[in-house]
């Protein structure tokens, strides 16, 4: 009989999107070998999202994946009474004349997680325990393809150049203005990617005022071209894995009086990006 989460049995199923893959075969409640743990590590580099579905898990068995791939920190924004401190809920539910969590139910832009930070988000994980019937899909897009596809003048254009990046939330951004360059190399892959967001991303270092308002507006145009995006369609017990550092998300909004409740996990502060 093979073993519990042996490499032998996952498969990896592209969505035929720029990004994303289904993996099957794995029950993320019981501990991963370290060959699946790399096989996994590997898809990930190569489709950027993954997602299992139909998982059920602790926090801790949550906790436990997520430092398979780095170490889960505590989310720097404030949620009082986590039980399992590396674990932030996303979630609408009230109780008791409160939030349990965070972002409610509204649209999110686009976005790369925390690259308003000095270090950004290296690897999120989102576990979906209670869902709406209807909107709240959450949306990623490539860096990469949306890299790949500029001309060679716009490439040439990008070289040197960096962005600003914050929170239009003030309090959770730093003291000091975070800057990062607008293209990225990936630091496993090697790749290339766009790394503006229409969110976080503020003006060009360098530029006037016009001339970067302009070529923001260009960009985050253009990371957000539907050949690049890949739409997941939550269901309860999908666990979806990403890496922040070629990717940006957003979530659409979803009726108020659906409860949405997901549980966020997250790998940052390994790096700063480079060029």
């Amino acid at each position: 009989m093979d073993a519990p989460n042996a490499v032998e049995g996952m498969t990896v199923i592209p969505t035929g999107a720029a990004l994303g893959a289904e993996v099957r075969g794995i029950d993320l409640s019981r501990p991963l070998p370290r060959r699946t743990v790399a096989a996994l590590r590997g898809a990930l580099l190569d489709r950027c999202v993954i997602f299992f579905r139909g998982q059920r898990l602790g926090d801790t068995d949550q906790v436990r994946f997520t430092n398979y791939f780095g170490k889960a920190e505590v989310h720097v924004r404030d949620m009082p009474d986590r039980p399992v401190k590396e674990i932030l809920l996303v979630s609408n539910v009230r109780e008791n004349g409160r939030a349990i969590g965070a972002l409610g139910d509204g649209e999110i832009g686009f976005h790369s997680d925390l690259a308003y930070m000095p270090k950004p988000g290296t690897i999120s994980v989102l576990h979906a325990v209670e869902v709406p019937d209807t909107g709240g899909e959450t949306r990623w897009g490539s860096g990469y393809a949306a890299y790949d596809a500029l001309d060679a003048a716009t490439k040439e254009r990008l070289k040197g150049l960096r962005a600003t990046h914050r929170h239009p939330d003030t309090p959770l951004n730093p003291p000091e203005v975070v800057d990062h360059p607008v293209v990225c190399t990936h630091p496993e892959t090697g790749r290339k990617a766009l790394y503006v967001t229409p969110l976080f991303t503020r003006s060009v270092v360098g530029l006037g005022e016009s001339e970067s308002r302009d070529l923001i507006s260009f960009l985050t145009a253009h990371v957000a071209r539907p050949e690049f995006l890949w739409t997941h369609r939550w269901r309860v017990g999908d666990l979806v894995m990403w890496d922040n550092r070629p990717t940006m998300h957003g979530r659409g909004s979803f009726p108020p009086d659906r409860r949405r409740l997901l549980k966020r996990t997250q790998v940052f502060n390994d790096a700063a990006p480079v060029e």
